[in-house]
């Protein structure tokens, strides 16, 4: 384990829009984190039927699915980051307009073990990168969507939102 991977990333390496989902991850090592999470979050879902899966809260709200989608896909993004952050790549990479993304994911015509199988593979995926991760990659910092964030930043960035939308799973939805 990664010494890195147990300190909380400072306010000043992530944008001060992510401080909510920094503040909300606990202390301690991140990989355990988001082991941890991913396994309470399918475990929880996995019996959901198709029905609630489709299911929104609200008229003009995502779906279930969609959320499920929504988390995947911007994990994607953040470890996406981390990995060229962490490699050294300077190159300054653009932003992404999550509900551009939604729109297009057509997630309510796929099966919910499609989608819970996609973000148990991009979970896998993301701590299989931060286990072997070299430890002065996770001081590293770039630039996202304009603004400097380090590869510790975005660690914990991943995991605080998936614990967001994941609260608002349980709160909002009741899943």
């Amino acid at each position: 384990m990664s010494i890195a991977a147990t300190v909380r990333p400072g306010d000043d390496e992530f944008a001060p829009f992510y401080a909510g989902y920094v503040a909300a991850v606990p202390d301690g090592d991140i990989t355990r984190t988001l082991s941890q999470e991913g396994e309470s979050f399918l475990g929880r879902l996995k019996h959901l039927s198709e029905e609630q899966g489709a299911a929104a809260y609200a008229p003009g709200k995502w779906s279930v699915k969609e959320v499920i989608c929504h988390i995947t896909d911007a994990e994607r993004i953040f470890t996406y980051r981390l990995l060229r952050i962490g490699r050294g790549d300077a190159t300054p990479l653009a932003a992404f307009d999550e509900n551009a993304y939604a729109a297009h994911c057509e997630a309510n015509a796929r099966s919910m073990d499609s989608l819970l199988g996609e973000f148990a593979a991009v979970r896998g995926a993301t701590l299989a990168l931060l286990r072997w991760l070299p430890e002065a990659a996770w001081t590293r910092r770039g630039t996202a969507s304009g603004k400097t964030v380090s590869v510790r930043g975005l660690a914990w960035i991943a995991a605080g939102h998936a614990r967001h939308h994941d609260r608002v799973l349980r709160e909002k939805y009741g899943v």
